[in-house]
């Protein structure tokens, strides 16, 4: 078997931390119980692009079970826990090319090598996969059945490629999943992403004035997590109506511009460029620490701040000083990566549970739906939707009311009036 990982010997621990995720991730257990048994996905290949962690393993083992043939590689050269990694060769015989740290080259080698396996499903967490087929491989588009794709940015992608007309296979987004996006996004983002950031730092948010850019689903998280740990919470938007929810949310809303000039923590959570760049990186205060969540390291214009840097240390794991001319020092989160992956552990597992369900059961929805399935992006299933969210309540030991027959015909009717 090929892979390329960097120790084997982690394996051990690596079973033992995929074991303790699993424990908290029941409704993919009760998946691959059936997978298991009903083996929907026997004789595809699926190629997968994702966080290497114990949640991911876990996702992994299950599409095995399913009958499917798996390869991973990493959707970040900084996210990869190397011990799980050789847990699922040594344990499970699923190829993985990911090493923690790896440099641009071996990510795309990574890449291809999954790729080279000629898969007929792909998996992504920022499309990665999906934009090397089309730039480098379209030759492989016409045998490849559809695709799943995990994060907003890469939604964001996918999308242009459609608008485009570019587009050679069907795409589920399960970012826009419901029991997706709604948690893991907004649950998971938000207490990974302080994670990261405390363990990185180890300095106190209560009382620091926090700055999150972006308010979608993710900053609605990161913000409101920051707040309940006493942080003075300021977002900074660009769409109107976002804005304006963060406000009734009780949060103070300002251009970035000014939030530069008094924040203490900052975390992009955009999916777009350069939110972070020159000019304020000019007024920011002593001390201020930079630091982002969006899925791509182009929120923060690194280069920038190397450029304007008289000196760079490193002061810590995953905390690099760039020090100012004018002698104020901005200190820069895991090389303006994913904090919460690089410098913690990436979502608890009980929300990956959900996310990883939906992966799960889209793969199968593909292998049986894919003859009529157009090159666009879709959405998940509304029925599979709202199967996962039924399955969580159900690990959780709650009940919800049913309609009644009248209250059916209620909703369903246009001349019933008050």
């Amino acid at each position: 078997m090929n892979f390329d990982i960097a120790d084997i010997s982690l394996a051990e621990n690596g079973q033992k931390r995929i074991d303790w995720a699993f424990m908290n991730m029941d409704v993919l257990n009760s998946i691959q119980d059936r997978f298991e048994k009903e083996k929907p996905l026997k004789g595809k290949t699926i190629g997968a692009c994702l966080h290497v962690t114990t949640e991911t393993a876990n996702l992994a083992v299950t599409l095995k079970k399913g009958g499917a043939d798996v390869y991973l590689c990493a959707s970040n050269p900084l996210s990869t826990q190397d011990d799980v990694a050789a847990a699922l060769v040594k344990y499970y015989g699923i190829p993985v090319f990911a090493i923690n740290g790896e440099d641009r080259d071996t990510y795309y080698a990574h890449l291809n090598a999954v790729l080279d396996a000629e898969p007929q499903i792909t998996m992504d967490d920022g499309a990665d996969l999906v934009s090397t087929i089309h730039s480098e491989r379209q030759y492989m588009a016409d045998s490849i059945l559809g695709s799943t794709e995990e994060t907003t940015t890469g939604v964001i992608r996918l999308k242009s490629m459609e608008r485009d007309g570019v587009l050679l296979f069907p795409v589920i987004a399960v970012n826009d999943a419901n029991t997706k996006h709604m948690f893991d996004n907004r649950y998971g983002t938000g207490q990974s992403t302080l994670d990261g950031i405390i363990r990185a730092t180890n300095r106190l948010i209560a009382g620091s004035i926090f700055v999150v850019a972006g308010y979608g689903w993710c900053g609605k998280g990161l913000a409101s997590r920051a707040k309940g740990m006493g942080a003075n919470v300021i977002v900074t938007e660009t769409n109107p109506l976002m804005a304006l929810e963060a406000v009734m949310d009780g949060f103070r809303v300002m251009p970035m511009i000014e939030a530069a000039k008094i924040g203490d923590f900052f975390c992009t959570v955009t999916g777009d460029t350069h939110v972070l760049r020159k000019e304020h990186f000019e007024v920011m205060k002593d001390g201020a620490i930079v630091a982002n969540s969006g899925h791509f390291d182009i929120e923060i214009n690194v280069e920038q701040l190397r450029e304007m840097a008289v000196s760079t240390k490193d002061i810590r794991d995953f905390v690099k000083e760039y020090k100012m001319p004018n002698g104020k020092r901005i200190y820069l989160l895991s090389e303006g990566r994913l904090v919460n992956l690089s410098a913690a552990e990436g979502h608890p597992s009980s929300v990956m549970d959900m996310s990883f369900a939906n992966q799960a059961l889209s793969a199968e929805y593909i292998v049986k739906n894919h003859e009529k399935l157009e090159k666009q992006v879709y959405k998940v299933p509304k029925s599979i939707d709202e199967q996962i969210a039924m399955l969580k309540l159900q690990t959780l030991g709650v009940t919800i009311d049913e309609l009644t027959a009248e209250q059916e015909h209620y909703l369903s009717s246009w001349n019933i009036g008050t």
